[in-house]
């Protein structure tokens, strides 16, 4: 197995289930990411832009990157530091993450939340998927120790899952396996931060493309027209409506990067369906998130 590799230290700025649900798909993703880092979480909005204008060649793969060592070490020496990085990245990357977790409610260990998300996945990849943005919201959001077992229930609960299947899987050989096999893709993938991405062709096996850290969103059109060998044109986006009620809770940078729009113009639509009773904007340490109301 060999690829080229494209590296990037930070630059700015998409995980979430497929817009598409069509068949086979060409292009497989592997996203490497730990659910407790902030540039993971920066990565949402590429994401979703990505999924909904070329998701119909493509599935995503959600891996959880790290290895046993540093899951099982939760470096609660360091809250000031932390606290520092996850305010300086989220005022950054308009995608919000509150460091005052790491004051007030520290999570404990990262190793059980990443076991929770292997549970979460038993249940299909996107109920796995549905889980690991509920958990990001809960930690980087509302500041939740997202390692406690009644916190991870309720996360369980709010995506839709079988709490019941999950609460059993939460201690299973099963997601204990299936956390293994993220870390030994890791290890063979040569990935050593998050967030990376692996992408391969299913017609071409050998060739691989791997990019580390962030990139602009025309980076990964480009990587993935390069894979297809093609130049397929993006889909057309959805109404801002109908996207808000497939996502339900979204910040202003995700809508803006997806739409093309500023803060201020993604701002200014969502204001129409708050008015329209559709939306419930949300303030949030750095910037806004909004929560579509359904059932108006």
């Amino acid at each position: 197995m060999s690829w080229k590799s494209l590296n990037s230290s930070s630059e700015q700025q998409g995980t979430s289930t497929g817009f598409f649900d069509l068949l086979k798909r060409p292009i497989e993703m592997y996203v490497f990411v730990d659910p407790l880092c902030p540039d993971c979480w920066s990565l949402e909005p590429i994401l979703k832009k990505l999924t909904i204008e070329y998701g119909r060649f493509f599935s995503i793969r959600p891996i959880i990157s790290g290895n046993l060592a540093s899951l099982q070490n939760c470096d609660s020496d360091r809250p000031e530091k932390l606290k520092k990085v996850w305010d300086k990245t989220g005022s950054r990357t308009g995608m919000c993450c509150d460091g005052d977790v790491w004051i007030e409610n520290p999570v404990s260990s990262p190793l059980v939340t990443a076991l929770a998300v292997k549970a979460a996945e038993l249940q299909g990849k996107k109920a796995g998927m549905r889980f690991l943005r509920k958990v990001q919201e809960y930690v980087f959001l509302e500041k939740k120790n997202i390692s406690d077992e009644g916190v991870l229930l309720e996360c369980a609960k709010k995506s839709r899952l079988d709490v019941h299947e999950f609460e059993k899987d939460l201690h299973s050989e099963s997601a204990r396996k299936a956390l293994q096999c993220d870390i030994k893709l890791t290890r063979e993938m040569d990935v050593d931060s998050s967030p990376s991405m692996v992408v391969f062709n299913e017609s071409d096996e050998e060739a691989g493309l791997k990019i580390t850290g962030i990139y602009s969103y025309d980076v990964y059109v480009k990587v993935l027209k390069e894979m297809l060998q093609k130049d397929p044109k993006p889909a057309q986006k959805p109404l801002l409506e109908d996207f808000l009620s497939h996502y339900r809770f979204v910040a202003t940078k995700e809508i803006a990067v997806v739409y093309d729009w500023t803060e201020q113009q993604a701002k200014k639509e969502m204001k129409k369906l708050v008015l329209k009773q559709k939306a419930r904007e949300i303030p949030v340490k750095h910037g806004t998130f909004w929560e579509y109301m359904s059932g108006q």
